[in-house]
């Protein structure tokens, strides 16, 4: 079996392809399956590059996307020949949040899906959406699941709403679209032109160019009366949390998913505490969510954006894509 591993102390140049043992025939409660295909996250990044430690020859990848080949006893839901795709927190299967660490989350605590063949517990996994491909399916475990919990689980979001989205990563553009789907107004912000026509073919009502217009927190105000939107979809962190506060309206919902600038900063309190909003750091979601999400999936037929998939010996340079910041949606690799 063909997999990646990342030597300690990491880094791109030196990633390894290797020959792994076949994983072998299922367990009570497991499945095998054969993994065609994951896609990058900026977690799974920050794995494969050493700022977040692993062990030595970790596996990456915590989006993995393929068939059953092999049940195990006392598995009822799936059956060979089924299309799965992982999930980020094994152990969180519903409920309230309850995962606060990596430990469990495969491509970080224990290994992931850089490899052809996988044997886990059935829990490990849920239905891949009808009519997916294996490259689409593999968006949804991260990128996907971030943005329905944000907007649906957590904000109950509803026709007529103001979201305002924050670039065009995975996670972005997901928001973008489950709020179209669910008649939400967008507005989106991004640092280049032809990626803001993009946001708009795709639904977003007004794009501001965050480079042309580093106030964008009070540009986002008056595009919206003066009252401020209803959610922000934050992914910059201290960098961009001082223009989000101004663009919240009072009472809103400031959804913190990533800190792309950094993990520390100044936060403008008295404005924040003026605005009586809400700030919620969020992971991913729970198994749960990720049944839910599937099933208005497969009701609305929405599909995921994909810039550029890549061969899994191709692993350096997707990451090197990533790193450009040329991408718009979700890259993947294909095995």
């Amino acid at each position: 079996m063909k997999a990646i591993t990342v030597p300690r102390p990491g880094g791109l140049d030196v990633l390894q392809v290797s020959d792994h043992p076949d994983p072998g025939e299922p367990g009570t409660g497991e499945i095998r399956v054969r993994v065609h295909a994951s896609s990058l996250n900026f977690h799974d990044y920050s794995v494969v590059t050493g700022v977040i430690p692993s062990e030595d020859g970790r596996i990456p990848m915590s989006d993995g996307a393929g068939v059953v080949e092999a049940v195990g006893d006392g598995v009822e839901q799936f059956a060979v020949g089924d299309h799965v795709v992982s999930t980020f927190f094994p152990p969180w299967q519903e409920g309230e949040p309850r995962e606060g660490t990596f430990d469990a989350v495969p491509g970080d605590g224990v290994d992931g899906y850089a490899r052809e063949q996988v044997v886990r517990p059935a829990h490990w996994f849920t239905h891949a959406p009808e009519g997916y491909s294996h490259t689409e399916a593999a968006t949804l475990t991260t990128a996907g699941l971030t943005a329905w919990r944000a907007l649906v689980v957590d904000n109950h979001i509803k026709a007529g709403d103001t979201i305002l989205v924050l670039g065009t990563g995975g996670v972005s553009i997901f928001a973008l679209q489950f709020a179209r789907l669910m008649g939400a107004r967008v507005i989106a912000t991004s640092s280049s032109d032809e990626k803001l026509a993009r946001l708009r073919n795709l639904g977003a009502e007004h794009t501001i160019n965050y480079k042309d217009d580093p106030d964008w927190g009070r540009t986002v105000k008056k595009l919206t009366d003066g009252r401020g939107v209803d959610q922000i979809i934050e992914v910059g962190g201290p960098g961009t949390l001082t223009q989000s506060i101004d663009a919240i309206r009072i009472g809103g919902l400031i959804s913190l998913i990533g800190v792309l600038t950094g993990t520390g900063g100044n936060v403008p309190t008295a404005k924040f505490m003026r605005k009586q909003a809400r700030l919620q750091g969020l992971m991913v979601g729970s198994r749960r969510h990720q049944i839910e999400m599937i099933r208005a999936i497969n009701a609305s037929g929405l599909k995921p954006v994909i810039d550029r998939t890549f061969g899994l010996e191709e692993i350096a340079d997707a990451f090197r894509h990533e790193e450009s910041n040329r991408h718009f949606g979700k890259i993947c690799l294909a095995l």
